[in-house]
């Protein structure tokens, strides 16, 4: 009989364009131990080279939580082994790197399905997705400062910069929870739902960006996060491959094209 430390903790899979994974440690709220981060690694390292996934879904099984970050256990037993080096920002040289939450060219959409609890590295998954759908019962918090850490896996830097500052520094210096309402009214939650509606909303959202031109996505993706620091004459003038990719394109004729023509654009992603 296979133990829940035996089982795979990531399940992965693909259906037409849609990769969707899955953390699977529910014992644990989906707690993340060095394995999942292989694991999680394996799948991202897929969803960028497989051409055909044009993207990607990520969520916790369970119900309870997405994820509540690293596996503190596990780690708390790595120090007692002397195994666990100190660290502060980014996953360079540790398990799974890069992480999500480091994958910066990463090019195909990202969105989270989050339901129930997700705190410290869980939390700051979701901050790195491209869209975050919640249920109504969802918590997200980091609370790293009452643990004598740092939200070091890019929360201090992407809860500051996607929410109000004065709001953002509050929770990072508290480690307060928020409600998905509350994640919503600050900007960090796409949707909040039911739970029973959030499936149907994240395939909504995938079905959403189907519609669109893949190039124009993965453009978007990169100009976006590249320029978000530039002064406005900088962005403008600035180089962005995906950009060059999708001016050159065949899609960039047919969108206009079908438009004209009065039917649905068929993209071909070159």
């Amino acid at each position: 009989m296979t133990t829940a430390d035996e089982r795979p903790r990531v399940r992965y899979t693909k259906q037409g364009p849609v990769a969707t994974i899955i953390m699977d440690r529910p014992h644990v709220l989906n707690a993340m131990d060095v394995r999942m981060h292989h694991e999680l690694a394996a799948a991202w390292d897929d969803v960028e080279r497989d051409e055909e996934v044009l993207v990607a879904v990520l969520t916790g099984t369970g119900g309870r939580a997405f994820s509540v970050g690293q596996d503190l256990k596990e780690t708390a037993r790595l120090g007692r082994a002397g195994n666990r080096a100190p660290s502060s920002f980014g996953s360079r040289g540790r398990p799974g790197w890069p992480r999500l939450t480091e994958r910066f060219e990463l090019s195909k959409p990202v969105v989270a399905q989050v339901d129930g609890f997700a705190l410290g590295g869980g939390f700051e998954l979701a901050l790195a997705c491209d869209i975050i759908v919640a249920s109504d019962r969802s918590v997200f918090g980091l609370p790293e400062a009452r643990l004598g850490l740092i939200a070091g896996a890019g929360g201090v830097f992407r809860l500051t910069r996607q929410a109000p500052y004065r709001a953002a520094i509050g929770y990072l210096m508290t480690g307060r929870r928020m409600s998905a309402a509350r994640a919503y009214e600050l900007g960090l939650v796409n949707e909040v739902v039911a739970a029973g509606e959030l499936a149907s909303c994240v395939s909504g959202w995938v079905s959403d960006i189907l519609r669109c031109a893949p190039l124009s996505v993965r453009a978007i993706k990169q100009v976006a996060a590249a320029s978000a620091t530039l002064p406005l004459a900088e962005a403008f003038a600035a180089d962005y491959e995906w950009e060059r990719r999708r001016m050159y394109s065949t899609d960039a004729v047919e969108g206009p094209r079908a438009f004209a023509e009065g039917r649905p654009p068929r993209w071909l992603g070159r």
